[in-house]
C-alpha cells in the first residue's frame, strides 16, 4: 500500500521490528460501517487513507467469482469487497506477518465469511489460482520494480476478461505506470480521480 519511502521498513517487511501498538478505526465505506483493528508496522494505522478509500469506493467488482487483494495490509479493500458482494470469494495477500494477522482479525470482527488471508510475497501464495478481479494499493515505497511486478505478473493469475485495478498517486501515475499497464494489457483507463490519486483499470482480453 502507498506510503512515504522512509516507512518502507515498517510495513513492507515480513516481520516488522517496531513494537506493536494497536488502534481501532471505525469508518463507513460503500455505504456500510466497518471496524478495523490496526497496529504499528502496518500501513496507515490511524485511518483508511485517501488512496485506499478511493479504490474501495470506485472499484468495479464482478457479480461472482474470485477476487484478489494483493498487498492487503490490515484488509480494508478485500474485506469491503467481500462484504458488498457475498457471492464473491475474496483472497487477501500480504508479506507482512503483522498485517496478515490483523486482516484475519478484521475478517472476524466484520463478520465476513467469504474472505481468506494468505501470507507471502506478491502472487506466490495464490500461484495456482485464477481471479476475475485483482485489486491493489501497491507498496510504492518498496520501489518501482515491485510495483511493476505486481502489474506484469498479474496477467498469469487472471481469468479471461478479468480486471486489474490499482490506486496510485497522480504524480506517480504518469506515462511510466500507464505504459506498464499498456505493456501488460494493451490499454488502460482512469476509473476514478480524486485528492491527488487515480485508480487505473485494465482488462485482460
Amino acid at each position: 500500500m502507498i506510503e512515504n519511502v522512509k516507512n518502507r521498513e515498517h510495513y513492507f517487511t515480513e516481520r516488522p521490528k517496531s513494537r506493536a501498538t494497536y488502534g481501532l478505526i471505525h469508518t463507513c465505506l460503500r455505504g456500510k460501517t466497518f471496524n478495523f483493528l490496526t497496529a504499528s508496522g502496518v500501513f496507515s494505522k490511524k485511518r483508511v487513507d485517501l488512496g485506499t478509500r478511493l479504490l474501495v469506493e470506485s472499484m468495479v467488482l464482478p457479480e461472482e467469482g474470485y477476487v484478489l487483494d494483493i498487498g492487503c495490509g490490515y484488509g480494508p479493500v478485500g474485506i469491503v469487497a467481500a462484504a458488498v458482494k457475498p457471492s464473491l470469494q475474496v483472497y487477501l495477500v500480504d508479506v507482512n506477518g503483522r498485517a496478515v494477522w490483523l486482516a484475519r482479525q478484521n475478517i472476524e470482527k466484520n463478520r465476513v465469511y467469504n474472505a481468506e488471508v494468505r501470507r507471502g510475497s506478491l502472487y506466490e501464495p495464490v500461484k495456482d489460482m485464477l481471479f476475475n478481479c485483482v485489486l491493489s494499493n501497491p507498496p510504492v515505497s518498496a520501489g518501482m520494480h515491485t510495483v511493476k511486478s505486481i502489474i506484469l505478473e498479474s496477467t498469469a493469475r487472471m481469468a479471461s476478461k478479468a480486471t486489474f485495478q490499482m490506486v496510485v498517486k497522480s504524480k506517480v501515475a504518469g506515462k511510466r505506470l500507464c505504459s506498464i499497464f499498456e505493456e501488460a494489457f494493451g490499454s488502460v483507463e482512469v476509473l476514478a480521480r480524486e485528492s491527488g490519486y487515480r485508480v487505473l483499470m485494465s482488462k485482460k482480453k
